[in-house]
């Protein structure tokens, strides 16, 4: 190489230091009197053109940003591009000038600094705006992040599938978001690759920047965008870092509204683009270390990225800039509007309900810019926003959403698939649309199968809001406010093994509780037609049945003739952890089961599963029709649920990361005798809260802890009997740092609490 380069430039070379490169070798070249780099790239015209436009690009600059930038140096034949004989090989070569500097990747980084970094990209984008260049505006390719699209075929590349679901996610959002803005938005040619191995720091301020082989004619904003991505992919708070670097650059390169309009979503595609771009790295060229050197602090960022209301990171980007930020309406507004057409009996998570505009997977957006972290809604199953789910939906609907009465094949495909966590008895399938029209049918199919129609029901249950449903739930009729018990019904006690007759120091508590439901069934004066319960009761504040307890009631119940019904609408799908339903844990097989609110992630569905034989009687009386109940919508959305599920190992996450809740939860048990009992299974959990070293209820508590948990946004909730009891369903991805964020959060609330008593 040294000889080469003596040859071809005349000049005495002293060193020659191999360069890491992204897909090109270059080297450091030292001579008596200055530094240079020579760099090689594979012999391509495509790339030729590219070379020839950003070395036209640097001798533009030469003269317009004060050697700010590498110069191209000469060959001796003049020319600054030449194709040599390198390695017997081929070769595109060429020289520029050593800028001397600390990369900003290897020096402290300051609010100054930022400030410097804002200022110089804003000085750079106006001496580029006046250089044009054909060959540079025709490129397309993945690094610029107009052409996000073209990075989608290296998804499939990045290994973990929750890694996965997040890039897609930002993907979708760039869909909905920015590509509506791309025709308004300027455009020019720029650097396109501020990361902190390209910018140099001099005595504390930003003093050059290199590598222009990323150039680029893009949006103006995209360079904002790179240089936030990759000097704050490190900081834990990375907004409150990049304001410093908008603010900075609007003082000398004015931005328009619009463009920090889509600044949050071009930040995360940077991001996507760099880890997609490192997972196609390491497939096709592992030996390649350089390709994913900063793929761990993307990540980082990623996923910090996702803790940020949208809203919040537009206000504060348009605040840097000195533009108003965004109007809201007032929650009390937004309350008013709903109550002029929607009764209030419909009713609303606190007193001062949260006004919701946008999720993604464990976090919740309001209209106000804060991120609540979700560890209380069940109902999207595997996290809100899911991307594969959103898809699944989107893609069936442009194709055939039709009712049931003609033949398709998402209902007979997603059947097929759902029976197979299903025991071998359980082998028939009526669809509906949700959990309480599927009690309903339950019922009426029970009481058609055993042509009676008492039932037996549980303490506090809930199955429902049809009428038939709320029939049956002792929680909804036994309500000061309900219509009182209907005599066909027969309310058996809740088997709470805290509070109960039967506590959790017996190891026999389930089968005595069982046998005392068995002297109730055997004193019944008309034949059960069913009996109905949860596994692990919600309403009744998560308390999950004893071991045995099954084991007793359901062999009576066949005995007289009846059937029993596991209703699997809270604790289905994985949730639990150990297993996929909850009746499982008891080593039972019901003869129906009732599935509802995550089994399409938030989707209205429903269904009802039962034996064949129980189908075959039903199939005698009159007609059942449900005209969207497994129409191909819900179906190819509720198959999406069960495939992230399996992708993701979400049944093996409840597990995990329930057990460490609940141990987390139970270590605060010592230091604040309010908490009277933590229980429950995966991520279905309760947290009884009571009057000191006493099992009296402490309502009031339980909602200040609820209510400070809001306040520091943390969705959670209460309910039993005299709603003290703290529960906690969360999506299924919940992590062990969000369960340490909850958990930490109740700590600080007690430890004031018990302060200030």
């Amino acid at each position: 190489m040294q000889s080469l380069i003596e040859k071809e430039f005349g000049l005495e070379v002293l060193e020659t230091k191999t360069l890491n490169g992204y897909d090109n070798k270059n080297y450091h070249i030292s001579t008596a009197e200055s530094d240079f780099i020579f760099k090689t790239y594979r012999d391509s015209e495509i790339l030729k053109d590219i070379i020839e436009a950003e070395n036209e690009t640097l001798l533009y600059l030469e003269k317009k940003f004060n050697s700010k930038t590498p110069i191209p140096i000469a060959f001796r034949d003049q020319s600054y591009l030449k194709t040599l004989n390198v390695d017997n090989k081929k070769t595109l070569c060429r020289m520029l000038s050593f800028l001397k500097g600390k990369f900003l990747g290897d020096v402290k980084h300051t609010p100054a600094l930022f400030n410097s970094l804002g200022s110089f990209l804003a000085k750079l984008d106006i001496r580029l705006n006046g250089f044009k260049s054909y060959a540079i505006k025709a490129r397309q390719w993945e690094w610029d992040i107009q052409y996000l699209d073209l990075n989608k075929k290296y998804i499939q590349h990045i290994p973990n599938p929750e890694d996965r679901k997040v890039v897609i996610y930002f993907f979708n959002q760039f869909e909905e978001v920015v590509r509506p803005l791309i025709p308004s938005l300027r455009k020019q040619i720029i650097h396109n690759d501020a990361n902190e191995w390209n910018v140099l720091v001099t005595d504390g301020e930003i003093s050059g920047i290199i590598d222009f082989g990323d150039i680029a004619h893009s949006f103006l904003i995209n360079e904002l965008a790179i240089a936030i991505t990759y000097a704050c992919y490190d900081k834990e708070n990375p907004l409150q870092w990049s304001i410093i670097i908008i603010k900075a650059y609007h003082h000398l390169n004015p931005l328009e509204e619009k463009e920090l309009k889509g600044l949050y979503y071009l930040i995360a595609a940077r991001l996507c683009i760099s880890v997609c771009n490192s997972a196609h790295a390491r497939k096709t060229t592992p030996s390649n270390t350089y390709a994913a050197v900063s793929e761990k602090l993307a990540w980082k960022m990623i996923y910090r990225w996702l803790t940020v209301n949208p809203i919040k990171a537009e206000n504060e980007f348009r605040k840097a800039a000195g533009f108003p930020i965004l109007e809201t309406v007032p929650t009390n507004e937004v309350l008013e509007r709903r109550h002029k057409h929607i009764s209030p009996i419909l009713s609303l998570s606190y007193e001062h309900p949260i006004h919701m505009v946008r999720s993604a997977f464990q976090y919740m957006y309001d209209a106000d810019g804060n991120t609540f972290l979700d560890a209380y809604n069940n109902i999207p199953h595997v996290g809100h926003s899911h991307p594969k789910v959103v898809e699944a939906g989107k893609k069936q609907m442009a194709r055939l959403n039709t009712n049931t009465r003609y033949l398709f094949d998402e209902l007979a495909e997603y059947a097929e698939k759902l029976l197979r966590y299903f025991p071998s008895e359980l082998n028939k399938i009526f669809f509906v649309n949700s959990g309480s029209a599927a009690s309903d049918l339950a019922i009426r199919m029970a009481n058609t199968h055993t042509k009676a129609n008492t039932m037996m029901v549980m303490e506090l249950g809930y199955h429902g809001n049809t009428q038939t449903a709320i029939d049956i739930s002792d929680y909804k009729f036994n309500n000061p406010k309900g219509e009182g018990q209907k005599r066909h019904i027969i309310r058996t006690p809740l088997p709470d093994t805290y509070r109960g007759k039967y506590q959790k120091n017996n190891p026999g508590a389930g089968k005595l509780y069982g046998t005392d439901a068995i002297s109730q069934i055997k004193n019944s004066t008309a034949p059960i037609s069913a009996f109905i319960s949860e596994p692990i009761v919600g309403c009744a504040g998560q308390v999950p049945l004893p071991k045995g307890y099954l084991n007793e009631v359901y062999p009576t119940i066949r005995k007289q003739g009846g059937i029993c019904i596991s209703d699997e609408v809270q604790t289905g799908f994985g949730r639990i952890g150990n297993h996929f339903w909850g009746f499982e844990t008891h080593g039972v097989v019901p003869d129906m089961v009732i599935l509802g609110k995550p089994i399409a992630n938030g989707h209205p569905m429903g269904a009802v599963v039962c034996t064949e034989e129980i189908a075959t009687s039903f199939e005698k009386g009159v007609e059942f029709f449900s005209s969207f109940g497994g129409n191909p919508v819900s179906c190819s959305i509720a198959s999406a649920v069960l495939d992230v599920i399996e992708e993701e190992n979400l049944q093996e996450n409840a597990k995990i990361v329930g057990e460490y809740y609940v141990y987390l939860l139970k270590e605060l048990m010592p230091r604040y005798p309010c908490i009277g009992d933590v229980r429950g299974t995966g991520l279905f959990i309760g947290c009884e809260i009571v009057e000191d070293y006493s099992k009296r209820p402490n309502k009031s508590l339980a909602q200040y802890i609820k209510n400070e948990l809001r306040r520091k946004h943390i969705l959670i909730s209460t309910d039993g009997p005299f709603n003290s009891i703290i529960k906690s369903k969360p999506p299924l991805c919940f992590s062990k740092e969000n369960v340490e964020v909850v958990v930490n959060t109740i700590d600080a609330v007690l430890k004031a609490h018990y302060s200030n008593l």
